[in-house]
Parts: structure tokens; sequence; C-alpha cells
């Protein structure tokens, strides 16, 4: 009999991957978010939270650490011998909590106008922000376990219960793992195929050392990654990497110079990392004098992803000094297995983080993209991004019906009022952050977390009280929703004359019901358009943006904290559209605004790729926060017909111009229709939702439709 391959391994992992996934959907129902890398629960696993709390929650870090170390003595263990790294989540321990604890910090006062104004608070949110890797590599969990007991003798009593929860974090990591060596123990005594038992007795060295020691080679520091990504996804969800390719390549080198490893096993043992979880990874970049990181471990590592050929959250940083062949395998990738991988980021765009207080050039460079829309420094930065938004589609529907109701209108009138009201709504939305930040570290502790960020364990604080950088991100919501509702009065009624201001109002106070009502509709929606190019949408929308950044760089904070605007929906656009009456760009009542910084769906018939490339990234709020492309594409070129010079041309041109993020399918328009209909066609279809991958038959009909309405055609 043949040897098995890594290849065959990988293909027998895809399939179990499908599988699960389908298991998953039976058990759950549709899974409108990330596709996460998690294997079904078995019934029989029961967890019971230790309260302590008269509402049945569990706070601080006795609470978290206390129902940590519980849930996590009977968590299922996970090794599957065709694996070469263990371990894998099924369930969160955040799905026990039971939220903000109102009786005890209160914020009654802020209630009404948060939801006056469609503001998601963040209040109480959890992780988004990103751990420095390169301290738990360096430490191991003995190591972090010693540095955890050195500094609580320093410290003393005053911040014993911080420590003592995070020495319970340590010790229960530690004894999953142990767990997960016993079950590695009695597969081997099992197991008869010569390859399989050779990497099951790695994979058994493998963690009888990290279980203690720091990593000291490439199938460690994937395997200790591994567990890290796992336990911080069980403790609170939290998905953000770090750059593969840089931090994973001296142990790449050592080993393959000592003849220990070759890229066959380096790219399988990526593969593997990628199968663990849907962590968000950073690929290439640039140091600080913008030279190219690109390297040999940056190519096994969309070689592995492809190996694999699965969902992933890979993000490749273009500059301009990279890697021309590089950008080139990644755009091909996108071709090749079209399942919305790899994503791209800006460095120009992303370099204007040196904007905000405190930001050196280093740290705008060290600024990695580690969540859907998301970046941070990695150790050093809480920014709390894509946590916090406000429904700007809702706040004009606001300044509209206010102006309708007095009897002078005027767009100038209309603008005065909507930025007064914008005004408000970020004011409130600060004062909500400020809660978060006086209570948060009692509420919910990151200890995970925390073992990795610069400070805490030296100061015995979560990294909500000690982060070096606090540069908080609020996003605006329904941008092509705006642009073009300003766009169409303009239009129809200032230039053109076509309506009056009763007119529309009627219009839309009656959802363009009858004849009359949907005539207007459909000259409203046959207005200039956001990224038609050089339209009255796009002027819109580019001066919407400044006002919305103007506004929240201009709101003050306390405690050196800094306010970033950004424009992103996450997957919110039917909530938030739920949030909104019938809009002046002919939008009924209720539906949902757009997307993040796109346009409205079918903006324009030829050229869409381009004209909203441009269009995007001329509205980007230009402090270093992404307002992200999102784009859905059927080229109708293949590679080999010059597909992918001319999809680089379209990224490239988007990043130059300043574009922080493009989050990017290519796709075969009959197999996404297909699915679309009956996704049992497509099982294994992957789409990238929005900066989240997902399999395109585990969403909702209702989700599906928002990934068909965006697509678009052509070059």
């Amino acid at each position: 009999m043949d040897r098995m391959t890594w290849q065959d391994r990988a293909d027998l992992l895809r399939k179990k991957k499908v599988q699960h996934t389908q298991q998953k959907k039976e058990k759950n129902g549709f899974m409108d978010a990330d596709d996460y890398g998690t294997v079904p629960m078995p019934d029989s696993f029961t967890f019971q939270a230790i309260p302590n709390h008269s509402n049945g929650g569990f706070y601080g870090p006795t609470g978290w650490s206390v129902n940590f170390e519980a849930y996590m003595k009977e968590y299922p263990v996970y090794v599957d011998p065709l694996e070469i790294l263990c371990g894998r989540w099924r369930g969160m321990l955040i799905q026990h909590a039971k939220g903000w604890p109102q009786d005890l910090y209160p914020y009654e006062e802020l209630k009404r106008e948060q939801e006056l104004y469609g503001i998601t608070t963040g209040i109480g949110a959890d992780s988004h922000f990103a751990g420095d890797f390169s301290i738990g590599l360096a430490l191991g969990w003995g190591g972090l376990l010693s540095k955890v007991r050195d500094y609580r003798d320093l410290h003393g009593e005053e911040k014993k219960e911080f420590y003592d929860a995070e020495e319970r974090i340590i010790l229960t990591i530690q004894h999953w793992i142990g767990r997960h060596i016993e079950e590695i123990k009695r597969l081997l005594e099992e197991e008869k195929t010569p390859e399989i038992r050779e990497t099951l007795e790695k994979m058994l060295r493998c963690n009888e050392w990290v279980i203690e020691g720091a990593p000291r080679t490439f199938l460690e520091a994937c395997q200790w990654v591994a567990w890290f990504a796992t336990v911080s996804r069980i403790y609170d969800r939290d998905g953000a990497g770090f750059n593969l390719d840089v931090l994973l390549l001296p142990y790449y080198e050592r080993d393959t110079a000592a003849g220990i490893l070759d890229d066959g096993e380096a790219r399988f043992i990526i593969a593997n990392l990628l199968l663990i979880d849907t962590h968000y990874y950073q690929v290439s970049g640039a140091d600080i004098d913008g030279n190219d990181l690109t390297n040999h471990l940056s190519y096994l590592v969309l070689e592995g992803a492809h190996m694999l050929n699965i969902s992933n959250n890979l993000t490749v940083r273009y500059h301009d000094n990279m890697d021309r062949e590089f950008f080139h395998k990644a755009v091909e990738y996108l071709f090749i297995d079209k399942n919305g991988w790899p994503r791209f980021s800006g460095d120009t765009g992303l370099m204007n983080y040196q904007k905000n207080k405190g930001v050196t050039k280093g740290d705008a460079r060290n600024r990695i993209a580690v969540g859907c829309n998301w970046m941070a420094v990695p150790g050093k930065e809480y920014p709390l991004n894509d946590c916090i938004k406000i429904n700007v589609a809702k706040v004009l529907d606001i300044a509209y019906h206010q102006m309708m109701q007095g009897e002078d209108y005027s767009l100038e009138k209309l603008m005065k009022i909507f930025e007064e009201h914008l005004k408000r709504a970020v004011e409130v939305t600060a004062k909500g952050i400020d809660i978060h930040f006086k209570h948060m570290h009692k509420v919910m502790p990151e200890l995970v977390l925390d073992l990795i960020m610069h400070g805490t364990l030296e100061k015995g604080l979560n990294i909500s009280q000690c982060a070096q950088l606090c540069t908080v991100g609020i996003d605006g919501v329904g941008l092509g929703t705006i642009a073009d509702s300003l766009a169409a009065i303009e239009q129809r009624i200032v230039l053109e004359k076509k309506l009056s201001w009763q007119e529309l109002y009627k219009a839309i106070q009656s959802n363009f019901e009858g004849v009359s009502g949907e005539r207007t509709r459909l000259m409203l929606r046959a207005s200039e358009r956001y990224c038609q190019g050089d339209s009255l949408g796009d002027k819109w929308a580019v001066r919407v943006s400044e006002l919305f950044a103007r506004l929240v760089k201009e709101q003050p904070v306390p405690e050196g904290r800094e306010l970033i605007p950004g424009w992103f929906s996450w997957s919110s656009t039917i909530m938030f559209g739920k949030q909104v009456g019938a809009t002046a760009d002919g939008r009924r009542a209720f539906t949902p605004v757009t997307h993040g910084a796109n346009p409205n769906p079918g903006f324009r018939k030829d050229g869409a790729p381009t004209s909203m490339a441009t269009g995007i990234a001329k509205v980007q709020p230009g402090y270093g926060n992404a307002a992200p492309l999102q784009l859905e594409m059927d080229p109708h070129l293949s590679a080999q017909e010059g597909g992918v010079e001319k999809v680089m041309q379209l990224l490239k041109t988007h990043m130059d111009m300043g574009g922080t993020l493009i989050n990017i399918n290519v796709l075969d328009k009959e197999k996404l229709m297909e699915a679309h209909r009956d996704p049992s066609l497509h099982p294994d279809l992957v789409v990238r939702v929005t900066g989240f991958t997902a399999y395109f038959a585990t969403l909702s009909p209702e989700f599906r439709q928002l990934v068909v309405d965006r697509f678009v055609e052509g070059l």
C-alpha cells in the first residue's frame, strides 16, 4: 500500500471539515457568523455556571477564572490521527455569561439616545484586540506561570486576586493539554499505519514539551499557537492572530538548517494550524523602513492554505516595495480556490494611524489585520474595533423628519440638523465607552489575552486599565444609503425640480405605496449614485465621510484615549435597516441599509469593480481604521486569460489611493446562484460575508441574499 502523502491527509481533513460544518448546521441551525474551527459538541457535555452575582452570572477575575476552570475540567479533547497538531474548540465560556451587570454599573441616562441613534455601544464588549504572541512563544506556559507567581510576590495582597486568577487560567490550560497527551498515547497503542504513528509520536513529543517549556521548533511553535488560539476562543471568542511569516520564520529557518523539517511538512503544519481555527493572520508587509517582509515562508503559508482549501482569514499586506511575484501568487489563489481568501490590506492608508496621539511609525507598520475590518498593534493597543457603531443612516432619517415637521426646507438646513444629531450621537457613544473603560476589569477581565499583553502581568492590571494605546474605533453605518439619499434630493428636488420636498416626504411616509409612490421611488433610484464615478452620490459620500471623521476626532475623551473613525457594519445591515424608515434613495422602510462603505447594489452595470475601488478609496476616514472595499465578483476572465493581472491592478489602484482593506470573493456567478437556490448542491462553497468567511450553505436565506445582491460582473 502506498504511503499516505501530506496532500492525501489534507484532502481527507477537508472532507471531514465539510462534514463537521453540516453537522453543526443540523444541530444549531443557520450560522450567520464566522465559520470558526469548531467541531460539534457532544450532546452529553453540559455545564452549569458557578455564579457570584444574584443574576446568576459570574464577574471579575475570580468569577471568570473559577468558571473557566470548571468549564474546561470535562471539556472534550480532540486528537485526529491524520493531523500533526492537536486540539479543537467546540463552545465558548462567554455563552454562559449574563452580560453587563446593570445593577452594579448602570448607564440608564444614556439608553434613550443610544436607541434613538441606533448605537451599538461596545459596553462590555469582549476581546477585539491583539496579543503579542512573541511573549508567549518566548516563555511558554511554564514561563508565563513563573512570571505570574513572581509578580504576585512583588505586588502582594493588593493584586492577589488578579494573579490568583491568572495562575488558575494557566494551570487549567496545562491540565487540558495533559488530557490530550493521554489521548495521543491511547491512539498510539491502537495505530498500525507507519506514517500515522510517526506523526502521532511527533505530536506526543511536541506536547510533552510545550505543556511546560517554551517552543524550540517550528512544530512546537505552531502547536503552542494552536493551543493559545483554541483557549482564547473558548474563553471569549478572541480571533486575533499575528504576522505568521514573520514570527514563525526563525523556527522554520533553524529547523530546515538542522535538517529536521522540509517544506512538505512545514506546509502541512501551516495547513493544520489554519484548520484548527480561523484566526486572523497577516502575511507579508513591510518593516519600519519600508523593506519587504516577504520570505520563503510567506509562500508556504499560501501553499498550506491552498493545500487544505477551506475557509481561512489570511490577509496579505500590500505595500510599495512588495514582491510582485508574491502578490501575483496571492491573487492567483483567489481564482484557483475561489474561497474568499486571501484578503488584502493597504499599507499607504493604514500608515495614517500615525496621525493619532502617541502613535509612532513603528506602531503603524506593526498594526496588523486581525479582525473582520480591523487592525491592532499586538500587545499594546486596546481599540475595541468592530464593537462600536453608529447607525448614521438612522441619524439622517431623524434629521430629515425633524426638518420636514417645520416649514423651511433646504439641503443646507438638512445638513445642519444632521450634523447636530450626529455630533450628539458621537457624544453619547463616547460616554458609553467611558463606562466600559471604568468597569470592564471588574466585569470581564481578559485573563487569557492578558497573558501576552505588554504591562498586564507586570502591573497586575487588565488590558483595559493599562494599554499603551487606547485608540478606540467608532464605525459609521450606511454610507451608501446616506450618500444616495442626499444625491437624489439634490438632483430631483434642487437641480431638476422634478419633485417638491412635500411630494418626497409624502412618498417616504407612505413607504412608496401606490402607483405614484412607485414612480417616485424609481425616479429616486435612477438618480446619480455613489461609486458611479464623479457623481452627486460620490460627492455626498465624501462630504458625509469627512463630516463623520471630523466629529469623531473632535470628540474629547478622558485619560489619554482617542477615538478613530471607520465605516463598517459587519453583517448587521439587516438589523440596522430595521431601525430606519424609507429613505430618499428609494429604499423601502426597514430593509437593509448599505454594507459598510459599499455602494447600493446595482449602482452601475459596466465597470462596477473599478468604480467601487475608486469611489471607496475616496471616502476613507484617514486615521488608520478601515472603510473596507467589499467585493463579490465574477471577472469573466480566467487566470489564464489575464484575470489575475487585471485583479492585481484593481487592488493596487484602490490601495495606492489609500484604501485600507479589501474583502474579496472571486466567484462563478452560476455556481453562486445555484447554491443560493439549493445550498446542498455546493456544501463546500466558501464566501467572505464581510470580513469573515463562512460556508455559504450555513448562511440563512437573508444572509445569502446579501452576498448575492452585492455581486458584480466584469472588470
